[in-house]
Parts: structure tokens; C-alpha cells; sequence
């Protein structure tokens, strides 16, 4: 695959990732689960919110690119990799956006299990994008 397309797919992976990653952080919000696990998250689902995450989404799909050394069965690998992707926005959220917006570091002035569900909220976006990705190379 040429790196043209390749962007295009991994930019788009990252897009589709953030679309289902900002709807499920909507959703636990909407229906109490994050208050109920002791988080302060729940945001409103306006289209400023959204297109924000999608963008940024995209940005972060072009870490697709980053050679990661898995072997094995291609499709295992290629959800492996989405889970070690998911960590540069895990830290980008947990080490520099919560810091920077006044909700501390880790972003522990919302809760406790803050940094718990970002880990699992950005695995979303990296487990879907991933899926994107295998499911356009088939």
C-alpha cells in the first residue's frame, strides 16, 4: 500500500476511532456510569466537543505508522498495536490536556478513577481504529 493511502486510511481509522471513543465517553456520562465509579465526567454531545475529539482522533491515527514489532496472527497483532497506540493519547490526556484545563494532573480534581477511565476510553479509539484499519486491508 502506497503512503497516500495509507494516510488516508490511518487518518481515517483514527477519525472513526474518536467517533466511537467521544459517543461511549458520552453515553457512561449520560447514563451515570462515571458518576457512579466516582468521575466527574460527563460531558455534553455538542458538535464543537465532537469535532474537536474526531479531529484530534485523526491526528493521533497517524501513529499507526510507528513500525511496532509484533509478529503472529496479523489480526491479533494489528489490535495489540492499537492498545500500544492508545498510550500516546493516554498520556497526552492524562500528563498534558487535564494539566493544562485546571483538572490537575492525571486529571484526579475530577476523581479518582479519572486516569482508570481515560485508559479504558482511549483503548476504545485504539481497539476501533485498529478494526478499521484490518477491516479496509482486507
Amino acid at each position: 500500500m502506497n503512503r497516500i493511502k495509507k494516510v488516508s486510511l490511518y487518518l481515517s481509522a483514527g477519525a472513526i476511532g474518536a467517533l466511537v471513543n467521544s459517543l461511549v465517553v458520552w453515553l457512561s456520562g449520560a447514563t451515570k456510569l462515571t458518576a457512579l465509579l466516582g468521575a466527574s465526567l460527563a460531558p455534553d454531545l455538542t458538535p464543537p466537543w465532537l469535532y474537536q475529539r474526531i479531529t484530534w482522533g485523526a491526528i493521533w491515527g497517524l501513529l499507526f505508522f510507528f513500525p511496532i514489532g509484533i509478529t503472529g496472527n496479523p489480526r491479533r497483532s494489528l489490535i495489540l498495536r492499537g492498545l500500544l497506540v492508545s498510550l500516546g493519547p493516554i498520556l497526552a490526556q492524562l500528563f498534558l490536556f487535564f494539566p493544562a484545563s485546571g483538572k490537575g494532573l492525571l486529571g484526579l480534581q475530577l476523581g479518582v478513577t479519572v486516569p482508570f477511565l481515560v485508559i479504558c476510553f482511549n483503548a476504545v479509539w485504539g481497539l476501533v481504529a485498529a478494526t478499521w484499519i484490518w477491516a479496509a486491508q482486507l
